[in-house]
């Protein structure tokens, strides 16, 4: 498909740009990808500094490197992004500017500290409240605003209504095309993968966004004329705490190893939530609060508890799906405790299985992930 190759040769080339980028004045704003950092007041900067998201994982040696700094009940991922900046083999890391760190749990928490602490990086946080009340909305917003007035001082460039509305239109229209590509997953042969699919929606973290959206168009286009033959498939959904750039073993597992594909996704860190649009009316500050915050779905450890149970069931319904796998990290408690129960309210309510993995990117863990999926599948395709 000429999309496909128009991103990666996007990617491919990404590293160069921003590198020239950088010499030429612009700021490099390196963020974690969990869904509470605005894109739109990064790209609302005249100066057009340049967004980044930092979620590269997969692999064990930065797991391993990042014991000398941090303990080893911290988050697998979150070790990661820790031990990438430490082995310099990751360029990207090395382009940042500033780091934006929007503080959900302490797992996160300590990336933040350590490169603030080990780094000489410039480390910005603010708080997300865990409950959405009204009080947490508004404390929230006091951290866009925070992060507003950093960008500004940073870049030495005013963000005003003009050209945040024109940063909202941007990526609101790159959330509608994602949208429209998920939706087309629906079907009985889905056109892509879900591999393809992650793998598009990682890459929008990282090329410019105007050339991200003129891809996802000419894609959509591309994908509505295609006509599938491939066999039905157990369709599953993927949900857990974080899906990082690289990390797509289960993927594989599933789809080539397995004979199923996923059609949906759920993930607090790594992938773009794109159900929600941005409102252009009345302050815009508090329409990027309200899509962001109000209007995402929460992670595992925030309140309402039941409101990401509760889209998890929406989406095995939409998504005809025959089976869940919940693939999580180690040491990310919230999960483990909602992965308990989980379980029986799926099955009540929908008569669907989950099968539970979790994972600390070690290779030693293939062999047992190979079989625990291939069983899965095989009881889902018996039933």
């Amino acid at each position: 498909m000429q999309a496909r190759e128009k991103l990666s040769a996007h990617l491919r080339s990404r590293i160069i740009e921003l590198s020239e980028l950088k010499r030429e004045g612009r700021k490099v704003i390196g963020y974690l990808p969990g869904g509470y950092m605005p894109e739109e007041l990064v790209y609302a900067c005249e100066a057009v500094p340049v967004p980044v998201g930092l979620f590269r994982g997969g692999e064990h040696e930065p797991v391993l490197v990042a014991g000398a700094y941090l303990p080893r009940w911290i988050d697998t991922f979150c070790r990661a992004q820790i031990g990438y900046k430490v082995l310099k083999e990751e360029p990207l890391y090395d382009l940042i500017d500033l780091l934006v760190v929007p503080i959900t749990d302490n797992n996160v928490r300590a990336i933040a500290d350590c490169w603030n602490f080990y780094t000489d990086v410039e480390v910005l946080r603010y708080g997300v409240p865990h409950a959405k009340t009204e009080n947490g909305f508004r404390y929230y917003l006091e951290g866009l605003h925070l992060l507003k007035q950093k960008l500004e001082k940073l870049t030495g460039t005013k963000i005003t209504d003009s050209r945040l509305k024109d940063a909202i239109r941007l990526c609101n229209e790159e959330r509608r095309l994602f949208q429209e590509i998920s939706l087309m997953r629906k079907a009985k042969c889905p056109p892509l993968t879900g591999r393809e699919f992650v793998e598009l929606n990682h890459a929008s973290f990282l090329i410019d966004k105007g050339a991200m959206v003129e891809i996802l168009r000419s894609l959509c286009s591309e994908l509505s004329q295609q006509e599938s033959s491939r066999p039905r498939q157990p369709r599953i959904l993927l949900t857990g705490s974080t899906l990082a750039l690289g990390d797509y073993k289960v993927y594989d597992l599933v789809e080539n190893t397995g004979g199923a594909i996923v059609v949906a996704e759920e993930f607090a860190e790594g992938m773009r939530h794109f159900s929600a649009e941005v409102s252009l009316d009345g302050d815009l500050m508090e329409a990027l609060a309200d899509c962001y915050f109000r209007r995402r779905i929460p992670p595992a450890w925030f309140r309402p508890a039941r409101e990401r149970l509760d889209y998890l069931i929406r989406l095995s319904r939409e998504f005809d799906v025959d089976g869940v796998i919940w693939y999580q990290l180690m040491y990310r408690d919230s999960y483990d405790i909602e992965s308990f129960y989980f379980p029986r309210i799926l099955k009540e309510e929908t008569g669907l299985s989950m099968l539970k993995i979790a994972s600390d990117y070690d290779a030693s863990e293939l062999g047992p992930f190979r079989t625990r999926i291939e069983t899965f599948i095989q009881i889902i395709r018996k039933n």
